[in-house]
């Protein structure tokens, strides 16, 4: 441990300066080619022995090639910053006081992509990768499509992988799981007219009001559960008219439903149809649609269900030791509110798969997101010590 102790403090101004340009890069969904091209440059410069980027974008560093393999994972795409007149900071100049780096990206997830960078980085300086082969995945477009890219890297490069780690903000906890994810559209349809004779119409906006206030009524029911539940918000509205003098033929909402350990596809579906009963209205899950940085197009269908790992697993237990070790303390387990990359790992290829990043999870998307720069050393050297010892 005196060891990576005392090499992360040689490296430490090459990990701020690097820290800052990354965070200065505005690398928003789909458009992360700067980013992806500043990611491989360094891990290039730090010495991995194989660096490469896939046909969508995101970057993949190898660092040995044993027979155990462990993919870290971490995205680089962020949101906008839609409210940037009331940040503290501008949330794209990287600026650092008291120890805190302030920007878009610094807890969700940039700062888990830096870590893992340089815990690469020591893991072959120090030699703690012998019969392992050490993945860096710094993947793209998450924000929209969860789990999706890192599924499409692993099978482009035709990995076959033992253990996950996830890098989204975790507090410094170890995640033993995710909440799961599903968005649907709801549609009513209705008769146009003109806004002079409502009464020719048929309001597509009112057939809509009595599925709202079901929906509202359902947050309420999650409301009043304890422990691990599902949560449901209309997060979007949309209406059809031919003009603002006019009854409008068509609304549509969006609606974000995440999703409790063991909620199946058709449990939600049920749902939905309770929604619209009676109503003359259609619900259908979302198909996201995108095209990456290369021009690739990319769909997903939004539904993504919540997966855990036990905390006997092999994994869980190493991630546990090495937490002991690091930080001398009893190791802190949680499971993530949202979803993560995690879907495509433990959900979709069944690989065992833990998370851990630094931040303050509450403020990723949120005004003034910030990162400690003590915690970022800190994740450096957890993810050091968990290939050392898996």
């Amino acid at each position: 441990m005196n060891n990576l102790k005392n090499e992360l403090e040689k490296i430490k101004a090459d990990i701020i300066d690097f820290t800052k340009k990354f965070i200065q890069i505005k690398s928003f969904t789909g458009k992360e080619a700067e980013a992806t091209k500043l990611v491989a440059n360094k891990m290039k410069e730090l010495g991995y022995d194989e660096v490469t980027i896939d046909s969508y974008g995101s970057v993949l560093g190898r660092i040995g090639s044993g027979k155990t393999k462990i993919l870290y994972d971490a995205h680089i795409d962020v949101v906008e910053a839609k409210d940037e007149a009331e940040w503290k900071y501008p949330p794209f100049a990287a600026e650092i006081h008291d120890n805190i780096i302030y920007g878009r990206g610094t807890v969700d997830t940039k700062s888990s992509v830096i870590s893992m960078i340089y815990a690469g980085y020591l893991v072959k300086k120090l030699n703690l990768c012998k019969d392992k082969t050490i993945y860096i995945s710094a993947s793209v477009m998450e924000e929209d499509f969860d789990g999706e890219l890192l599924y499409r890297a692993i099978k482009e490069n035709n990995l076959e992988l033992d253990y996950v780690i996830i890098g989204e903000p975790s507090n410094l906890q170890i995640a033993l799981g995710h909440r799961g994810r599903s968005m649907y559209k709801i549609t009513t349809l209705g008769v146009s007219a003109h806004g002079s004779a409502p009464e020719k119409g048929d309001n597509a906006i009112y057939k809509m009001a009595k599925i709202l206030e079901r929906i509202e009524n359902k947050q309420k029911e999650f409301d009043k559960l304890e422990g691990e539940k599902g949560s449901i918000v209309v997060s979007n509205i949309e209406a059809r008219t031919a003009s603002l003098n006019a009854v409008p033929d068509m609304c549509t909402i969006y609606i974000d439903r995440r999703l409790a350990m063991g909620e199946t596809e058709d449990k939600v579906n049920k749902e939905m149809a309770s929604f619209i009963e009676g109503i003359d209205a259609k619900y259908e899950i979302y198909i996201a649609e995108g095209v990456s940085q290369t021009g690739k197009e990319v769909t997903l269908r939004t539904f993504m269900p919540a997966w855990e790992i036990s905390k006997e697993n092999y994994l869980t237990q190493v991630a546990i030791k090495s937490y002991e070790e690091c930080f001398n303390a009893e190791a802190p387990l949680f499971k993530w509110p949202f979803s993560t990359n995690g879907f495509a790992t433990n959900g979709e290829i069944k690989v065992p798969t833990i998370g851990f990043g630094p931040g303050n999870l509450k403020l990723a998307h949120m005004k003034d997101e910030r990162c400690h720069i003590d915690d970022l050393y800190k994740t450096i050297i957890f993810y050091s010590s968990v290939a050392k010892n898996c």
